[in-house]
């Protein structure tokens, strides 16, 4: 595939989608586009704003904090995974709020308490192991958990 095609086939998909420049470089690289063109595609589509990672980075911690109910340290390892910059994946991190955690996490663990049934240091141990499977930070799941009023916990 040329570059001319590469780049066509990228502002389509772009059009449609954000995406990041990990992205961009995969697609050209299994079409097999050389490594110059790749280049040049790819300035052209930063330069022209189809591609920008931090606008990537936004719409996708949006989307998997708010959507797939992922915490700060699982978004944060799927952005360095698409290698976005750390400094832009921390800038937009920031920027979600604590009550945002909290509001997504304390569902979560209300409903996986429930499983669990009666609630022993046992029991404890696992809904903080969950919470961590899911990329919640310990500050965040311990102001879930450590609720000394136990209706409170369930609110």
């Amino acid at each position: 595939m040329t570059g001319q095609q590469a780049y066509q086939k990228l502002t389509a998909l772009c059009a449609r989608s954000e995406h990041c420049q990990q992205e961009m470089l995969e697609k050209m690289r299994q079409w097999g586009v050389s490594a110059e063109e790749q280049a040049q595609v790819m300035e052209r589509l930063v330069s022209e704003r189809y591609v920008d990672d931090e606008r990537f980075a936004r719409a996708f911690v949006n989307d998997k904090v708010r959507y797939n109910k992922w915490g700060r340290r699982k978004v944060e390892q799927a952005l360095w995974m698409k290698h976005i910059d750390k400094e832009i994946a921390t800038r937009v991190l920031d920027n979600v709020a604590d009550e945002e955690y909290l509001a997504t996490l304390r569902p979560m663990l209300k409903q996986k308490r429930k499983a669990l049934g009666d609630i022993g240091p046992h029991e404890r141990i696992k809904l903080i192991k969950f919470a961590l499977s899911r990329g919640f930070t310990m500050d965040i799941i311990r102001q879930c958990i450590d609720v000394e009023n136990e209706d409170e916990f369930l609110d």
